[in-house]
C-alpha cells in the first residue's frame, strides 16, 4: 500500500506542478496541502484522472488552529475504489475568507461544507445553499472552535408553564464545579456507593 500511496504522491506532484504546497506520506496516509484557489482544480482532477479516480468523497471536516493567521484547515478525504486508496486534501483559511465550495464536482460535499461552516465558520463561495446545519435557529458563535467557551453562551430548556421552549444564560450550578479527582483503585476517604455493604460484612 505505501508503494502504491508513493507512486500516486509522485504522479500527483508531476501532474499538479504548482498547485500543490506540501505532500505529506506518513502513517500510510497521503495528504496533500493546496491553496484555496486551487482546490476546484485538484479535487476535479482527483475524479476525472483515469490514474486516480477519486470518484466518492467521505467527508469534509475542519481543524481550528487559534494561534495560526489562517486558523483554520479544511480537511477533505477521498476514496477512488479502482485504485483501492484514500487521498486526504488539506486546504488552511481564516475567518473572512472564503474556500470555493467543491459542491459542483462532488454533489455529496454539500452537506459536509455545511457543517463545517456551522462548527467552525469557515465560509465556502459558491455553495449552493450555505446555513447551518447542526445548531438550532439564531445560535451564536461556531462550536468546535477552540475558543468557543465549554457551556456555550444560552441553555436551552422546554418551559412547562410558558409550553414553548426558553433561551436562558448559562448558569453553572455549584455542584458541576466540584471535580473528584481521586481515582477509586486507589482508595478514597468516602464510601462508595455499594461499598457500603462490603464493609458491614
Amino acid at each position: 500500500m505505501s508503494e502504491s500511496l508513493k507512486d500516486l504522491s509522485a504522479y500527483l506532484a508531476e501532474k499538479l506542478a504548482g498547485k500543490i504546497v506540501e505532500t505529506v506520506l506518513a502513517y500510510g496516509e497521503l495528504t496533500i496541502s493546496v491553496e484555496p484557489a486551487d482546490i476546484v482544480d485538484v479535487t476535479s482532477f482527483l475524479r476525472n484522472d483515469v490514474q486516480c479516480q477519486f470518484i466518492s468523497i467521505i467527508d469534509v471536516c475542519g481543524a481550528d488552529y487559534p494561534t495560526r493567521a489562517k486558523r483554520f484547515d479544511v480537511v477533505y478525504h477521498f476514496l477512488s475504489p479502482r485504485q483501492n486508496l484514500r487521498v486526504r486534501v488539506k486546504v488552511q483559511a481564516d475567518e473572512d475568507m472564503p474556500v470555493p465550495s467543491i459542491t459542483g464536482v462532488y454533489p455529496g460535499a454539500d452537506w459536509f461544507e455545511r457543517e463545517a461552516y456551522d462548527m467552525y465558520g469557515v465560509l465556502f463561495s459558491g455553495h449552493p445553499d450555505l446555513r447551518r446545519l447542526l445548531t438550532d435557529y439564531g445560535f451564536e458563535g461556531h462550536p468546535l472552535r477552540k475558543d468557543f467557551p465549554l457551556t456555550g453562551f444560552v441553555e436551552v430548556r422546554y418551559d412547562d408553564e410558558l409550553k414553548r421552549v426558553v433561551y436562558e444564560p448559562v448558569s453553572l450550578r455549584q455542584e458541576f464545579r466540584n471535580f473528584d479527582f481521586l481515582s477509586p483503585w486507589e482508595g478514597t476517604d468516602y464510601v462508595l456507593p455499594g461499598d457500603e455493604k462490603a464493609k458491614a460484612n
